[in-house]
């Protein structure tokens, strides 16, 4: 039997608001707007990008939204290639739990609004890249809440939804954990409330970092 414990990246894993809301608002200030305020930027992380701009801008066309995306991903590689990026620091504690899982004989995935190449940037920042068998992004996937990325990261590792657990900070990774009918494992120290994560489908919600491989591994 396959154990699959499959992570969100930004807010689970890794604390990366602050490059995130400063590309997002130097996509907005590129467009001619003015940028919305940082909690509703914290809001829609995890969304791939025309989606999170759809959410941000409800009243803009698609054009407008897909220009900003472009802007966004042309903000944070600048941002990359400047050595303007702050850190994006793992959770106190996640290195941890990754370890603990991977020698209990837990396969270990991905599923994350990312790109290829954001999400292969900081796992290699942290030396983590080789605990994953599975990576899914939104290069290949329609965006959280669709469980396309679960479907795939399952069928890649070669396991089935009963034995599969989906960890993640929002209600998207939540809902994605629900319509994939997998174990729906919340943390509260990322990006949405606790309640929030609760109403979208978790399972449990763990809301500190020592409590997370019990929620994880309990059956």
């Amino acid at each position: 039997m396959i154990r699959l414990a499959v992570f969100d990246c930004d807010g689970t894993l890794v604390d990366s608001q602050a490059n995130i809301c400063v590309a997002c608002e130097r996509a907005f200030q590129q467009a001619g707007l003015v940028p919305p305020p940082r909690a509703e930027i914290r809001r829609i992380v995890g969304l791939s990008l025309v989606e999170a701009m759809q959410v941000l801008l409800p009243q803009a066309d698609d054009a407008l939204h897909r220009s900003l995306a472009a802007d966004y991903k042309a903000a944070f590689h600048a941002m990359r290639a400047s050595g303007e990026l702050a850190d994006e620091p793992l959770f106190d504690g996640i290195a941890d739990v990754l370890q603990t899982l991977a020698d209990d004989g837990w396969v270990l995935g991905v599923a994350t609004g990312k790109s290829d190449r954001g999400l292969a940037h900081i796992l290699a920042a942290h030396g983590i890249t080789d605990r994953f068998v599975t990576l899914q992004t939104a290069d290949r996937h329609p965006s959280k809440p669709d469980p396309a990325m679960l479907f795939a990261a399952i069928a890649e590792a070669g396991a089935t939804a009963a034995t599969t657990a989906m960890i993640g900070d929002t209600s998207f990774d939540m809902a994605m954990a629900r319509a994939a009918r997998v174990r729906a494992v919340g943390v509260a120290w990322g990006y949405h409330a606790v309640h929030e994560l609760s109403d979208a489908g978790a399972d449990v919600v763990a809301t500190a970092v020592p409590e997370l491989l019990h929620m994880v591994t309990r059956p």
